[in-house]
């Protein structure tokens, strides 16, 4: 088996495929989830705080002249970056959450009787000709 045939066989396998697919959609949602703590839910924590945005905060280690040598520790990346994952990790487990509930809904609805086969077909009708008037 050739290289060029072994990789055409690995690529096309269904796993990859899927794994492709999960990907694609997995870095969109990351976009909704990423747009919506971005442009929904931090402007609402900023009301919150007072328009407190936490990125600015810092602590200057070092003061050089330099500007390039000025050492400085930013914790406010820090703790913006932890708001960030906490809010991003609340709305997947959000959007999680209604999912699993939508596929409970769904398990829970009956399901339709299957059609009866031809045998039951046929008893019925022969039942239904032995109940009848002669």
């Amino acid at each position: 088996m050739g290289f060029v045939s072994e990789f055409k066989e690995f690529a096309v396998r269904g796993n990859v495929v899927d794994l492709a697919v999960g990907v694609i959609i997995g870095a969109a949602f990351g976009k909704i989830v990423s747009s919506f703590v971005d442009d929904i839910v931090s402007p609402l924590l900023g009301l919150l705080t007072g328009g407190h945005d936490f990125k600015g905060l810092s602590v200057i280690l070092h003061n050089d002249p330099v500007p390039a040598k000025v050492i400085t520790l930013r914790y406010g990346m820090f703790i913006q970056s932890v708001f960030d994952f906490v809010l991003i990790s609340l709305a997947i487990f959000i959007a999680i959450k209604a999912i699993n509930a939508a596929r409970r809904k769904q398990a829970a609805a009956p399901a339709a009787p299957p059609a009866p086969t031809t045998t039951e077909l046929l008893l019925v009708e022969i039942r239904d000709l032995l109940k009848s008037p002669r």
